[in-house]
């Protein structure tokens, strides 16, 4: 287990799903929260968790951004230094999809998960980042998808928000590498939260790829785990990850796959 006593971590999307497991275990491990999302009753929830779970003198706070918002997320980033002007570890969680044909899919909702899943996420990385780069250190995580390296049928618009996510992680990790700044990119195949509530219209994907959906709890720790530690990437589960380094190889092959085996939406 991390120890995280007097680290300050922010963690967008921290209402629900990935983004709430990272914040609650980052909390078991000691870290001061601050917890951002638009729901405020889930995040008073999540806030009172961490308070159950955390240490003794931590402390948990909450911000409500939008993260499509591009004037709420500077509002908020600067509310969270007023909080504590040394930021640790930014995990950048928020995010949703979509599994319909591209061609179906209302063009608004395309451009809202873009603003959420990419630009939401840049411009909370560039207002923080900052931060660390004054402080010398800090440890920022996106939080892509193994659609981003692997699209799949009715995934055309989302797995483009997240295979932006990847690149802009690879040229920011190079740019703070000699800085102090490490950046890290987690790319989860199907993990079981209430993101398929939204994006599997259904109801069925979940059960269809029931056998190597991922347990968000696991993932989270290792997440929590890997804070301050220079690591690349998190590819899960594993054999997504030699899956899209083949694909790169033979991409026909990998075509076919994608369209037979991996088309379940």
């Amino acid at each position: 287990m991390a120890n995280l006593l007097n680290q300050t971590v922010i963690v967008t999307g921290a209402s629900s799903g990935i983004g709430k497991d990272v914040a609650i275990n980052a909390a078991k491990c000691g870290a001061n929260l601050i917890l951002v999302a638009r729901n405020e009753e889930k995040l008073i929830q999540v806030k009172n968790e961490c308070i159950r779970v955390g240490a003794e003198n931590a402390r948990h706070e909450y911000l409500i951004i939008d993260m499509s918002d591009p004037e709420q997320i500077v509002a908020g980033v600067e509310k969270a230094h007023e909080i504590n002007d040394d930021i640790d570890v930014l995990v950048n969680a928020a995010g949703f999809g979509d599994f319909s044909n591209f061609l179906d899919t209302d063009f608004d909702k395309i451009e809202k998960m873009f603003r959420v899943n990419v630009l939401g996420l840049m411009l909370m990385t560039r207002l923080v980042a900052a931060n660390m780069i004054d402080n010398g250190r800090g440890h920022i995580f996106n939080v892509g998808s193994m659609a981003g390296k692997i699209t799949t049928p009715k995934s055309a618009a989302y797995a483009a928000s997240k295979a932006a996510v990847i690149a802009f992680s690879d040229g920011l990790r190079l740019e703070l590498k000699t800085l102090g700044v490490y950046v890290t990119t987690v790319n989860p195949g199907p993990v079981n939260t209430n993101f398929f509530d939204v994006a599997d219209h259904d109801g069925s994907y979940l059960d269809s790829v029931k056998h190597f959906v991922l347990d968000p709890d696991k993932l989270a720790w290792e997440i929590v785990n890997t804070f301050n530690k220079n690591k690349r990437e998190i590819n899960r589960p594993r054999y997504m990850e030699l899956a899209a380094v083949l694909y790169k190889m033979a991409p026909s092959l990998g075509d076919y796959f994608a369209s037979t085996l991996g088309n379940r939406k």
